[in-house]
């Protein structure tokens, strides 16, 4: 018995071309020998649809597209399909998150999702009525449990902890003795998830003395990313086949003799954090209907990350950069950037340099009469965050002009801490590395360089301490701790939950963590009109992150 999973990068809403992709791959498979085939959750109108579903026309479309499918693929190997359905009783969300089996050309719900998350960036209870228990198909002469993404996650075994949900459907599966469980899964990417999921898989398999095939979802929709690196493990919990990282494939997995491919998985986080950026860089801009980025190019290592990851993504023929310095740019930041634009290869002709002095001039006489009436003549603040605008102005402009994508070059450090201007340089299409902590930056460059085998990413840039350069001999640590320390604060409190008191008690300065705590507290505006942000962390700002703008809670 072959069974081929299907890793797919699908297009959310584009149901008609969902549905070819997925032909075309079956069809692949079944040349292959392929016996059965499973594609990810949802796989029909793509994950997540989001308020897609709410759309009367929606689910129907979804479900003309199957029968349709089903016809064509009337002559192929049966093909397990996620697909939403409709409820078919009277109470409770009107839809179901199901899977259901194309065969001989006909369509049938083979089971519907049990366990729906509401957890993070998973709000699946908004739509969907859970099931009341997996399902099972027979295919050649095989009885396949069939579970939908989070229903294999709760094994008591593994998770005796955390466990979010009491019933753990693939136990009822268990104990109807199939002979296989099969997972279609759309499961998002995040730093070291992976090793937890194989854990989990291998436990499941070697408790119940079954294989577990897991089909998983590729490709970004939005600020969500989707590694692929689907797996078979055989009735022992031995792994016996992993699809290609951040790519399309086509798992082949010979159940009955308990092998398959086993595709290597770099487990350098620098490593999965850059591929995950290209990745998503690229699908967010393929998808939104982009064939080009631009960017502003500081001399600084942000901007610098963002133009080799979009130069990797897009081609370094689409990539336009924008040097826009100032007076109180240092000279070696504009060579600086030059040097990124050389080395990534950009075309002459799309590097340009725009001095911003004049229209700073123009800023501080059109602003004067006004600043003087308020009896606020001083320069402070205003005037940085001034410079930071017209340079978001310049950006968009050029945007708005060539049709391509503006990606904003603030990393997950600075959003956090509101250290960004609103309307300045968070202005965007794409916020690249909104979820890549600053010290995360600097490994994943160096990372990049060593796979380069020179300095792509200038060692000037990567010595030099970071200053946004908005006044003379400004540095981040004037009113920032130093990155590492920053860092570690905010892995605590934003990522673990950890309150002020426990954070101190890990021996941070009382002063440093008080000050750290209400810089994110006070920033939360800026952050709600922030660009979406690519995850790779286990807490994001953007989707899953859902505090509010108005209060008053004191982190203590």
């Amino acid at each position: 018995m072959n069974i081929a999973l299907l890793q797919l990068n699908m297009v959310v809403g584009d149901v008609a071309g969902n549905a070819a992709r997925i032909e075309t791959a079956v069809r692949d498979a079944a040349a292959r020998g392929a016996g059965l085939c499973v594609t990810p959750e949802l796989a029909i109108c793509g994950y997540p649809p989001r308020d897609l579903l709410l759309r009367r026309d929606f689910v129907p479309g979804c479900r003309k597209a199957l029968e349709a499918l089903a016809l064509r693929l009337k002559d192929a190997p049966p093909v397990l399909v996620g697909a939403p359905v409709p409820n078919p009783t009277p109470v409770g969300n009107r839809l179901h998150n199901a899977a259901v089996l194309l065969h001989e050309g006909t369509v049938t719900v083979a089971t519907r999702k049990v366990l729906l998350p509401t957890y993070d960036v998973f709000d699946e209870r908004r739509y969907f009525e859970p099931g009341v228990n997996c399902g099972a198909v027979t295919v050649a002469g095989w009885r396949l449990g069939v579970t939908v993404c989070e229903d294999i996650w709760n094994d008591k075994t593994f998770w005796q902890e955390h466990r979010q949900y009491e019933t753990d459907p693939v136990a009822d599966l268990g104990l109807a003795g199939v002979d296989a469980i099969i997972n279609l899964s759309a499961s998002p990417f995040t730093l070291g998830k992976q090793a937890v999921r194989e854990r989990m898989l291998s436990r499941v398999a070697s408790r119940y003395r079954v294989p577990v095939l897991y089909a998983n979802q590729v490709g970004g929709n939005d600020d969500l990313l989707f590694a692929g690196k689907s797996v078979a493990f055989d009735a022992v919990g031995h792994l016996i086949a992993r699809g290609r990282p951040f790519e399309e494939d086509t798992v082949l997995v010979d159940v009955a003799a308990g092998t398959g491919a086993i595709c290597p998985d770099p487990a350098e986080p620098e490593a999965q954090v850059w591929h995950a950026l290209v990745m998503g860089t690229r699908d967010y801009a393929r998808k939104c209907g982009f064939t080009g980025a631009v960017l502003g190019l500081s001399g600084g290592v942000d901007s610098a990350l963002v133009a080799a990851v979009a130069a990797d993504a897009l081609g370094p023929e689409n990539v336009r950069v924008l040097l826009m310095p100032s007076p109180h740019s240092s000279e070696g930041s504009v060579t600086d950037a030059l040097a990124v634009a050389r080395n990534l290869g950009l075309p002459a002709d799309a590097v340009h340099t725009v001095s911003i002095g004049p229209l700073m001039e123009g800023f501080d006489a059109a602003l004067a009469p006004v600043f003087g009436a308020l009896g606020r003549t001083e320069r402070n603040v205003t005037e940085e965050n001034i410079q930071s605008r017209i340079r978001g102005n310049l950006l968009m402009a050029v945007s708005n002009k060539s049709g391509a994508v503006l990606l904003t070059t603030g990393n997950k450090s600075e959003l956090a801490v509101g250290y960004c201007t609103i309307y300045g340089d968070m202005a965007g299409g794409l916020a690249v590395i909104a979820d890549v902590p600053k010290t995360l930056v600097y490994r994943v460059c160096r990372w990049r360089n060593a796979q380069a085998g020179y300095d792509l990413i200038p060692t000037a840039i990567l010595d030099k301490a970071p200053s946004a350069e908005l006044r003379p001999d400004q540095k981040d640590t004037d009113s920032l701790p130093p990155y590492d320390v920053l860092d570690a604060i905010l892995e605590r409190c934003v990522v673990h939950h950890m309150d002020r008191n426990a954070v101190v008690a890990e021996g941070f300065d009382p002063v440093v963590v008080d000050n750290v705590l209400r810089l994110v507290r006070i920033s939360e505006f800026k952050r709600r009109q922030a660009a979406p942000g690519l995850k790779v962390t286990d807490r994001a700002f953007g989707t899953g992150w859902r505090m509010p703008v108005a209060s008053r809670l004191v982190l203590e």
